[in-house]
């Protein structure tokens, strides 16, 4: 992918905010770099990029992402490395997967190398912000959303990509306790369960609510027809060891999101000659194995969790515990190579990491 002849015009920010940053007490998600990427559409085509300070953008009442929900969205990270590059963890593909989120909410796709080429040039404006602590990132938001000044459902013929940027610590600060979810819905067959679309985020907001009002982090969702099989969980893809085998489910669905670090991890599990099983994962095989032992581990995979190693599933009245995280040979491991990946220390034979 060549974005050498990619061209954003670039107004820079007169005072930097990294020396208000508290490095120590980071929010995740609430604190922002100073420039960030905007480009909008209108005439049926992109108009040119820009690199502006980071500010409010103004927003007429009736704007239509708003009022309809066409809106998506994009999470990716960047990360200094031992020899001081900054690299940015497989941004080809949030690029093709932008893209069919667009296609799905009938929007324009953002062509996927002047998407690559906003996000590195961005980072590389902001490069400061990338820090070399370990454990922190660079999280980088790219979105889409319609702006027609318009009451009327039609899709909108405007549209704004903008690209924003957040250091950020550990998503999660423990291991995460998960409740498999069977009266709520997170996506349909025919839905919009494979898009990257804010609205399937709103609608999860409140069952997830629920759960954490009884004491877990995230729901685990299973499909809408039956309640029988599992899906992925609120922020993450799900992964299980059973019998030895990494079991997750298939992706075949359209229903579920295709994630990138879940791609990530199945690529590397498979170099080192382990059997993974994509396939429909039921409730009743992953609550057997936890209660009869045989569950060996469980674990998220997401760009903003990375790795998050599961403690508890709750299923009906039931907390069933998973094997102590310090026990865990396979999630430690592939938590410890990705890092090791991304930051240089050892060697990225996969080609994942985009060089700023």
């Amino acid at each position: 992918m060549s974005t050498s002849t990619i061209n954003f015009s670039i107004k820079k920010a007169l005072d930097s905010k990294i020396n208000q940053v508290d490095w120590e007490n980071l929010p995740f998600g609430k604190v922002f770099s100073d420039h960030m990427f905007l480009m909008e559409y209108s005439d049926g085509k992109w108009q040119e990029g820009e690199i502006i300070p980071f500010a409010p953008i103004p927003m007429h009442p009736a704007m239509s992402a708003v009022h309809y929900g066409q809106s998506i969205f994009e999470g990716l990270k960047a990360y200094r490395n031992k020899d001081g590059e900054i690299t940015i963890f497989r941004p080809d593909m949030n690029a093709k997967r932008f893209v069919e989120s667009a296609e799905r909410m009938c929007m324009p796709p953002v062509p996927e190398e002047i998407f690559v080429e906003a996000i590195r040039k961005l980072v590389e404006i902001d490069a400061n912000w990338v820090t070399d602590k370990e454990g922190y990132s660079l999280y980088i938001r790219p979105f889409l959303f319609a702006t027609d000044e318009y009451v009327g459902i039609k899709p909108s013929d405007t549209y704004k990509f903008m690209v924003i940027t957040s250091p950020v610590g550990a998503y999660y600060s423990e291991p995460v306790r998960i409740k498999i979810e069977e009266h709520y819905t997170r996506a349909a067959e025919g839905g919009v369960g494979r898009a990257k679309a804010a609205g399937n985020y709103g609608a999860s907001l409140y069952p997830a609510k629920q759960c954490q009002l009884q004491g877990f982090h995230q729901l685990l969702w299973t499909d809408a027809r039956e309640h029988k099989y599992v899906e992925e969980s609120g922020t993450m893809n799900i992964m299980f060891q059973i019998g030895g085998k990494l079991i997750t489910p298939s992706e075949d669905s359209d229903t579920i999101l295709r994630g990138i670090t879940k791609r990530s991890v199945i690529e590397l599990v498979e170099s080192w000659g382990m059997e993974v099983e994509e396939r429909k994962v039921t409730v009743e095989e992953v609550v057997t194995a936890a209660r009869n032992g045989t569950l060996e581990d469980a674990f998220g995979v997401g760009t903003a969790a990375t790795i998050a190693q599961v403690a508890v599933i709750g299923y009906r009245d039931e907390r069933l515990e998973v094997p102590a995280i310090e026990t865990r040979t396979l999630s430690n491991k592939i938590k410890n190579h990705m890092d090791a990946i991304k930051t240089g220390e050892i060697e990225d034979t996969f080609g994942w990491n985009f060089k700023v």
